[in-house]
């Protein structure tokens, strides 16, 4: 296999709003524009469970997944009822696993990594790892969902996945992906990553909403509205990942969709599914590729190139720490949907998850 890429340790390069620029009128954020539209346009009218193609490269992602689960049932959460409600430390013993083993994992599975002049796990076990999550805040959202997606594009430039592969990229491998994050979120309680909370479509994902819009954009009879109707979510949530997100959010939080998902709710009032997912195209372009707090955290390799003119490699390699300043004061008085400051220094927040496991634990009043 011809290897047109000279692999380097990925870096991030997106500091500053100038840099917000070039990045969005660059080849690597077209790149990746592209790669989710013809995902999405792969699962046009198809269930999760519909026939498609896998080759013997989507299996071993498949496959990878699982070793990825393993890792997690030899990590168990260590019960302490005086525990609080944020995240658990168990996630950082995970996390240093994937991290230590990442690139014999994929160079396992992956058999045609080894066909590859040099070695491409340099850059892409920086986008597995950062896939699950951040160690130290124990949190998780859409710029980590990114992450995979970066990863899944890597092995289309790689020649390891073809165009033919997208269905089942889609229905299979990140249908697959989501169930393992729903492992790590309800097992380790992690935080929503940011401080968007309900003004988000929800507290981690975005694709899921963004794919399964796609596939029911031809369906003749489920509308946007449907998503209210609890019975028929219960009834369908298994063959379309929208309505999946729907019931996953339904069996975690109590209250109405118009208080806790106030944006889910005003996309039920669309009249399509086909509006709506035209419509994700263009909120994924502006809410999780447009905004700064999510691409500063974003690696450039040779693989996804950084834009031209950017700014040199910030001098950590850790997203632990903030790169722009938060005028915290010219923000008060501000709705709470407008506010940037947790964008990504951010307050903690515990998970709904954590809440509503942690309200199982407690005795009945009239016990």
């Amino acid at each position: 296999m011809t290897n047109t890429f000279t692999f380097t340790t990925p870096q991030r390069r997106i500091l500053s709003n100038e840099d917000m620029e070039k990045w969005q009128s660059s080849e690597t954020h077209e790149d990746i524009v592209q790669f989710v539209t013809e995902l999405a346009d792969s699962v046009v009218g198809k269930e999760n469970s519909s026939e498609c193609y896998i080759s013997s490269n989507t299996q071993a992602v498949l496959d990878i997944l699982d070793v990825v689960l393993g890792i997690i049932k030899a990590h168990p959460v260590v019960q302490d009822k005086n525990t609080s409600r944020f995240g658990k430390v168990e996630f950082r013993d995970v996390y240093d696993e994937i991290n230590t083993k990442s690139g014999d994992i994929l160079k396992e599975h992956l058999d045609e990594l080894s066909k590859i002049e040099g070695d491409p796990t340099i850059e892409l076990t920086t986008y597995f790892n950062e896939s699950w999550g951040n160690r130290t805040r124990i949190d998780y959202g859409s710029g980590h969902e990114l992450n995979f997606l970066a990863l899944l594009l890597c092995l289309r430039k790689l020649e390891i996945f073809t165009p033919e592969d997208n269905t089942a990229i889609v229905l299979q491998i990140f249908n697959k992906y989501i169930s393992v994050m729903r492992v790590f979120q309800k097992e380790y309680w992690l935080e929503p990553a940011g401080s968007h909370g309900v003004w988000g479509l929800d507290d981690y994902h975005f694709l899921p909403f963004l794919f399964g819009a796609a596939q029911l954009s031809t369906h003749p009879h489920l509308r946007p509205k449907s998503i209210h109707n609890k019975d028929l979510v219960e009834e369908v949530h298994e063959k379309f990942m929208y309505f999946e997100c729907i019931h996953f959010i339904n069996s975690i939080k109590t209250a109405s969709l118009r208080w806790h998902s106030p944006m889910l709710d005003d996309i039920s009032a669309v009249k399509t599914w086909k509006k709506v997912s035209e419509g994700m195209i263009k909120m994924y372009r502006a809410e999780v590729l447009g905004k700064l707090p999510i691409i500063q955290h974003f690696f450039f390799g040779s693989i996804l190139k950084a834009p031209e003119g950017c700014s040199p490699p910030r001098e950590t390699d850790h997203d632990d720490s903030c790169d722009h300043h938060h005028d915290h004061d010219s923000e008060e008085g501000l709705p709470l949907h407008q506010h940037t400051w947790g964008d990504c220094c951010g307050i903690k927040i515990p998970s709904a998850i954590a809440a509503s496991e942690s309200n199982k634990n407690k005795p009945i009043p009239f016990d």
